[in-house]
């Protein structure tokens, strides 16, 4: 199955951003009202000398919208001399309309007068308007990349405390935002600027929706500042976003993503932003923008940065324009991208697919946000035990249907990699799916597919339990469960000993998986035991000799069910991963033919592969280790692996948290 791997162009080849989010450490978000050209050229040379081709930029609204139907010519000419500055160090940039929110404000002209910004008639014109001034008036300047319409709208127009907004009201604003645009007579992308915040990636409903988006903009923008609990997720997390991002149809940019050296100390920075821009380019990103170009101690005193003291620390250069350790990851990033030709590239083709509940994105009658919330974390913590695994899973959606899923389908998504599809679907910790897809999941078993299911009843106690449509002759299976009453986990460590062999895993082998935490609904096994005339077979049983794992052959593949909520109770606890469902996603893997062409046999190394047209396979090592470790890749079809100097790899030695790329060639 391919996966996602959408790009943005110019002239007709491929593009792609490294850049950062800009203000002027002499001003930040005022920064035209006291304009310095020359100082803006030193902070644009530095970024430059450091590999950076590109800027997202601000026309803060209040500046230069100071009248509902004036445009402030002053800052303008700001503006274009800031665009023809970027012109002469050959780096382009992104102008942002609605600015509107920054760094931990929201800033109004001094007209709005509390108009709401969607559903006001007068004021969405006023929007309007003022992007078809911009667009007419710097659409033509060769420095202009593209177009982002807001920053985080949903936090200006809906501030927290405040009603969301409706989705056909933000629909129609941004509709009328990006013709606006093309009003104006721009012809470059353009995107929302809302973040990638909405249904369809968090659960959460705040009117914006990617479905909605991807009809009317060029590209879709992730902003990711995740606060976690786990080192590894939170290395993932922007990947994620990006991989869920990515199933609308549209390239993928990182338009925001960073951190606070207030919150970081200068080595854990680097390893963030490596672990994030190597992950997510892995998981379909074409281009990264930071947040962002310098830090501001000088603006102490001036708001936001007087309120909210970390927001002076995002930088990747200090207040005096050094170079702090994410520039310097971000150089060497952009030189790996020029080395390898990244814009021909494409992500390696995958026999592994994560099923992603519908529950997430869609608002059923009479569900809770819970519900939402619980596919959205145990989705990632699967999709991360996946990679672990060496078996890298496209992400499909539930509420796209599944027919590209089966192995050889004709006209699915699965035949541009040719025959064989998708081998191993993972279902992970789910409590709801479509009635009608558990009978779909049955047919893809018997077209070849392994179809893995672990269960879950929820997070609360609204009817709690698996809504799944016939489970017993589903899985071949008679469960006893009570009306109203959950089967708790009695221990604080769920050991899994294997009666008989699956993939690598031998009879006897043993997985452990912590599972101390969870709410008092979620904490909960199925029990359940062969039945039917088609029993299950038992692979695996608990500490107390339940059934654990199932398996029921069904025609050329297999269904296999977890009576534990390994993923949830993963999910749910700091400082778990690596952890063995990583294992266990290796072992059925192997059990369902699923070809990885390089794989290394330890949990904290993740692999996958980019391919160029003219045949050449890039092989990434993503070490999730605290330590230094040292692995040698297996290539069980053959081939070597070469550094991108040539010579061979033989071991590979990663660097805490460290990536290595390498070249694979002579594969079968």
């Amino acid at each position: 199955m391919q996966r996602p791997s959408l790009r943005l162009s110019a002239g007709g080849r491929p593009v792609t951003w490294l850049g950062v989010n800009f203000w002027s450490r002499a001003g930040g978000p005022l920064m035209w009202r006291n304009y310095d050209g020359d100082l803006v050229t030193g902070e644009l040379r530095t970024l430059r000398d450091h590999g950076l081709n590109m800027t997202r930029s601000f026309f803060y609204w209040p500046d230069f919208h100071p009248e509902p139907d004036r445009v402030d010519e002053q800052m303008c000419a700001h503006y274009r001399d800031f665009l023809d500055r970027h012109r002469e160090l050959d780096m382009t940039t992104v102008p942002t309309f609605i600015v509107g929110h920054m760094s931990g404000e929201n800033w109004d002209p001094s007209w709005r007068q509390g108009r709401d910004l969607y559903t006001d008639v007068w004021l969405v014109a006023r929007q309007a308007w003022f992007a078809r001034e911009m667009a007419s008036r710097f659409g033509t300047h060769p420095a202009v990349a593209a177009w982002l319409i807001s920053n985080e709208m949903p936090i200006y127009g809906s501030p927290p405390g405040e009603p969301e907004a409706g989705r056909e009201a933000v629909a129609s604003w941004a509709q009328l935002m990006t013709d606006a645009v093309r009003a104006g007579g721009a012809r470059q992308p353009v995107s929302l600027g809302d973040g990638a915040w909405g249904l369809e990636n968090s659960g959460h409903d705040n009117g914006f929706r990617l479905r909605d988006a991807a009809g009317l903009c060029d590209f879709l923008g992730p902003h990711v500042y995740p606060m976690g609990d786990d080192p590894v997720r939170q290395h993932y997390t922007a990947a994620w976003l990006c991989e869920l991002t990515g199933t609308f149809g549209r390239p993928v940019i990182m338009e925001e993503f960073g951190l606070s050296s207030a919150f970081a100390s200068a080595g854990s920075s680097a390893r963030y932003y490596r672990q994030a821009l190597h992950n997510s380019l892995l998981a379909g990103a074409t281009g990264w923008v930071a947040w962002n170009n310098t830090d501001y101690e000088d603006l102490r005193h001036q708001p936001p940065y007087s309120h909210h003291a970390f927001e002076m620390y995002f930088g990747v250069t200090d207040s005096a324009g050094r170079p702090k350790a994410p520039l310097k990851e971000l150089q060497s990033f952009g030189a790996l991208l020029e080395r390898i030709d990244f814009g021909r590239l494409r992500r390696a083709g995958t026999d592994t697919a994560l099923l992603v509940s519908s529950y997430l994105d869609t608002v059923y009658p009479f569900t809770r946000p819970e519900d939402r919330a619980q596919v959205a974390q145990t989705g990632r913590q699967a999709w991360i035990a996946a990679r672990l695994a060496d078996a890298p899973p496209a992400v499909l959606r539930e509420s796209d249907g599944l027919d590209g899923a089966a192995p050889g389908e004709p006209g699915g998504a699965a035949e541009p990699d040719g025959p064989g599809g998708v081998r191993l679907l993972l279902v992970p910790s789910v409590k709801q799916l479509r009635s009608a897809t558990w009978y779909r999941l049955v047919e893809l078993a018997r077209q070849g597919t392994t179809v893995y299911v672990s269960y879950c009843p929820g997070f609360h106690d609204e009817q709690r339990g698996p809504w799944y449509a016939r489970l017993d002759e589903l899985f071949g299976v008679t469960h006893r469960l009570e009306y109203g009453l959950v089967d708790r986990i009695e221990d604080d460590e769920v050991v899994l000993t294997f009666r008989s062999p699956l993939g690598g895993l031998a009879e006897g082998d043993v997985l452990r998986f912590r599972a101390g935490r969870g709410t008092e609904s979620g904490r909960a096994f199925l029990p359940v035991e062969p039945a039917g005339p088609d029993p299950a077979e038992i692979l695996a049983v608990d500490a107390h000799g339940r059934p654990a794992l199932l398996r029921r052959r069904v025609g050329a593949g297999a269904l296999l069910l977890c009576t534990y909520p390994l993923e949830y109770l993963a999910a749910v606890t700091p400082r778990v991963n690596p952890e063995d469902t990583a294992v266990l996603y290796g072992a059925l893997a192997t059990a369902a033919g699923v070809r990885r062409p390089v794989t290394v046999n330890d949990t904290r190394v993740a692999v996958d592969r980019l391919e160029h047209p003219d045949g050449r396979v890039f092989v990434w090592l993503v070490s999730q280790s605290r330590e230094e470790v040292t692995v040698e890749p297996v290539l069980p079809d053959g081939g070597e692996l070469l550094a991108l100097d040539g010579t061979p790899a033989g071991k590979v030695t990663l660097e805490p948290h460290g990536v290595a790329v390498l070249r694979l060639t002579g594969a079968a």
